[in-house]
């Protein structure tokens, strides 16, 4: 009889693309996510009957697709639990997570949350009012979450007479900026969200443009290579333990990156103690092996002292391992950042406390050039900081794990998201080291 214990992961029928959209207040984003899943066919008819009554008692001719995310905007700017507006469509090539960011630079906070975890970013520009500061803040805070695929939708050509002139000019300046970021991967498409040109269908008023449709972008952007496959890191979230076995300790997680299989030896971080691999388990069911981003459930052939945010690793292939920590950083606190002060951050699922021992510079969002800084980062600021842990993190740089390699601060009154840090190497100079040596009498050695 076939042994039907150990399965394979399911094989998911469609590939998730998770994409974000963002821009300034008023440059149609709203109107572009209401397009897009109106014209793929991913809102149901009572909706789109809702929404054109909606529009007619407001005395507009056709439908205000807008209003299909608007509800939920209004929510989340009044302060009511929604961070980021999430919505879901399919089409026969592919699944789609779509994070809806708000405009106001005060919220720049929700969309680095939108940002953190998306393969794609769609930054909206009104071709009437072509680049504005918040413009290039959003594509420096999505090059600085590694954000690898970004396509610059130039909106509201139908305001400017389908004018490839204006387009062009938008263009040139986009290209000049992201050409100082690391971001290799840029696509510029004209769009009008209203009309829908070149957002689900391509558009016949902008001929001279000779590229596909949003959509066609979205299904079609390669994105599986994104992932590293290499570096094998599990980060624990919960163990679990089963009343009807008493010998049963599961560890439940995260594949943040690499491959686990059934067999493979593992070596426990921080406490660096080693076993192999007796099951690995997905919903309940048992498969041979775990890939990026999937959740599951690890069971080792020993019982070891593993407890939340510790990381299941390869003995060959470890993470870096430091106190003294090198970040970008993007500020979102109302009070600003300062050299000296202690605060709580959280890496992957440990909460650790930190001091701010130098600010290197901050980044000019204008010329991206490095503004020497000394003492503070004001809100919406990006700068590279430097920051000693009370206990050291195991991590990697953001490059190659975006879970490992970054961290969020929180400010402990509120309970709010104070800034964003991804990892960078670190190297140390004797000068900071003596700068440095300060900070051990308030416990960081």
């Amino acid at each position: 009889m076939k042994d039907t214990s150990k399965t394979k992961a399911p094989a998911y029928s469609k590939e998730v693309l998770r994409f974000i959209v963002a821009g300034s207040v008023d440059d149609g984003k709203s109107t572009l996510i209401g397009r897009l899943l109106t014209d793929s066919q991913a809102v149901h008819d009572d909706q789109l009957a809702h929404i054109r009554e909606a529009s007619k008692r407001r005395g507009d001719e056709r439908a205000d697709l807008a209003l299909l995310t608007d509800g939920l905007r209004a929510e989340r700017e009044q302060g009511i639990t929604i961070d980021v507006a999430y919505r879901y469509f399919s089409t026969p090539k592919r699944k789609f997570i779509i994070a809806d960011a708000p405009g106001h630079a005060q919220y720049t906070r929700n969309m680095v949350t939108g940002a953190s975890t998306a393969d794609l970013a769609v930054i909206l520009v009104d071709a009437r009012h072509g680049v504005l500061d918040q413009t290039r803040r959003h594509t420096a805070v999505v090059s600085l979450l590694g954000v690898k695929h970004v396509v610059f939708a130039i909106n509201k050509m139908d305001r400017c007479d389908y004018d490839e002139s204006v387009f062009e000019s938008i263009r040139q300046e986009l290209s000049q900026f992201v050409a100082k970021l690391p971001v290799r991967d840029v696509t510029f498409l004209p769009i009008s969200a209203l009309d829908g040109d070149n957002v689900v269908h391509e558009s016949k008023r902008m001929p001279w443009h000779r590229g596909r449709s949003l959509l066609h972008l979205l299904e079609t952007v390669h994105i599986a290579s994104d992932h590293n496959f290499i570096d094998a890191r599990f980060i624990v979230q919960h163990v679990i333990r089963s009343q009807s076995l008493a010998d049963y300790r599961g560890y439940s997680g995260v594949v943040a990156s690499g491959v686990f299989r059934v067999g493979d030896e593992l070596v426990v971080l921080p406490s660096m103690e080693r076993s192999r691999i007796a099951k690995i388990e997905l919903y309940g069911e048992s498969i041979e092996e775990a890939h990026p981003s999937m959740p599951a459930t690890i069971v080792l052939e020993d019982h070891l002292d593993v407890s939340r945010g510790d990381m299941l690793c390869r003995p060959a292939n470890l993470p870096s391992i430091a106190s003294d920590l090198a970040t970008m950083l993007v500020w979102l606190g109302e009070r600003p950042l300062q050299v000296g002060q202690e605060y709580l951050i959280k890496h992957t699922f440990r909460w650790v406390r930190a001091i701010v021992i130098a600010i290197d510079y901050e980044l000019d969002l204008h010329t991206l050039h490095r503004k020497p800084k000394s003492s503070g980062l004001e809100r919406n600021a990006i700068g590279r900081v430097r920051f000693r842990t009370k206990t050291p993190l195991f991590f990697d740089s953001y490059e190659r794990n975006r879970m490992t390699g970054s961290f969020i601060i929180v400010d402990e009154q509120s309970n709010e998201t104070s800034g964003a840090a991804v990892l960078r190497p670190i190297n140390t100079s004797v000068e900071q080291l003596s700068k440095q040596r300060q900070y051990k009498g308030l416990g960081y050695s």
